[in-house]
């Protein structure tokens, strides 16, 4: 399958408002108290200004169907991975994977990538360890991680 990640456009906001709804609201099955997200991840008007802002990405196999989607802000040096999702029917496949290698050869100039994840998310927590990611900081509700190039 032949994969593509993109920046995404105010079109693609609506479907990318619904996968992230369905991605984020299935963390109920890694350890949440019941189905939630991110700030504005079931929100049209969040995805539309994230994709004004050209902070919305999308994965799009080749027929052009939007598997999944991220959300990243650069500042100087350093890169912010917001938030990635993908669509659940396509969970383990290897498309988080595919994703996040993609963020991190797209900024060549990026010397530190950041994210954040629930501390009660076993599944995001494992993912990010897995792809080389230390963590940094932790509280009482998220994991800070970070990835020096």
């Amino acid at each position: 399958m032949s994969l593509r990640f993109m920046k995404a456009g105010t079109s693609d906001a609506l479907v990318l408002n619904s996968i992230s709804k369905q991605a984020f609201d299935s963390d109920a099955e890694a350890g949440a108290a019941s189905p939630c997200g991110p700030p504005g991840y079931q929100s049209i008007p969040f995805h539309l200004k994230m994709a004004r802002m050209n902070n919305l990405f999308k994965l799009v196999d080749e027929n052009g169907v939007i598997l999944g989607g991220a959300i990243l802000f650069r500042q100087g040096d350093t890169l912010n991975v917001g938030r990635i999702f993908v669509d659940p029917q396509h969970h383990r496949k290897g498309y988080g994977i595919y994703m996040m290698r993609e963020i991190e050869s797209m900024f060549p100039d990026v010397k530190v990538f950041t994210l954040d994840t629930p501390a009660w998310n076993t599944r995001t927590n494992a993912f990010y360890t897995r792809l080389g990611y230390s963590e940094v900081k932790r509280d009482s509700d998220f994991v800070y991680y970070s990835k020096n190039r």
